[in-house]
């Protein structure tokens, strides 16, 4: 099983300090050279997250509230906050910031999140153009996190499951990666038991 170890920070993250979780699974049409990253930090009060995509061509289409971002270059975080609970959180953006926030125990009760006053408002996403793709900032207050997961309680020493994806449902070819493999029998990225492992740094 895949195993990340999510560095402790007291502030914003010297990201060169921090490791990376490659993902290197690919699937279907996926076109040489086309890759991402991510990483990870926590603090007290939130998760840091910062995720990366290689690629030679960005679809961004996708825009608004309730639009499809997987449909467009897509980077996508999905975990289960609470040791031991199989619900999860799916964070999907794409490069104009067009984003996905689901909840569910699986994709078939899969809710879409739209809280009040926006995502962006809580989650303070940052999306930059590198010269082989582009990446994206962003913060998960725990506070936001216990609304539907009271039980949530980071400390050093977690591990939880998670899994980091980048996709394009309408990119020509298509294309589809993740860190931790999916070897459902169906092809899905909900299927939390291909998951990988999550380890809170200790102090």
């Amino acid at each position: 099983m895949k195993r990340y170890c999510a560095k402790k920070v007291t502030g914003t993250p010297d990201w060169e300090d921090c490791p990376s979780a490659f993902l290197e699974e690919k699937y279907r049409l996926t076109p040489p050279g086309t890759g991402a990253e991510a990483q990870l930090a926590w603090t007290d009060d939130k998760l840091l997250v910062h995720l990366r995509a290689y690629v030679s061509e960005i679809r961004a289409e996708e825009k608004g509230p309730t639009g499809s971002p997987c449909e467009d270059s897509c980077l996508e975080f999905f975990f289960c906050p609470v040791p031991g609970d199989g619900r999860y959180f799916n964070i999907e953006f794409n490069f104009n910031g067009c984003v996905y926030l689901g909840f569910a125990s699986g994709l078939s009760n899969l809710v879409r999140l739209l809280p009040e006053g926006g995502i962006e408002q809580i989650f303070h996403p940052e999306i930059k153009r590198t010269p082989d793709g582009w990446e994206i900032f962003y913060e998960i207050p725990f506070d936001f996190i216990r609304r539907f997961l009271p039980e949530t309680r980071p400390a050093a020493g977690n591990v939880i499951k998670a899994n980091f994806y980048a996709c394009s449902d309408l990119s020509n070819p298509p294309y589809y990666i993740s860190w931790s493999p999916v070897r459902s029998e169906r092809f899905t990225f909900h299927n939390t038991d291909n998951f990988g492992e999550v380890v809170f740094e200790t102090d």
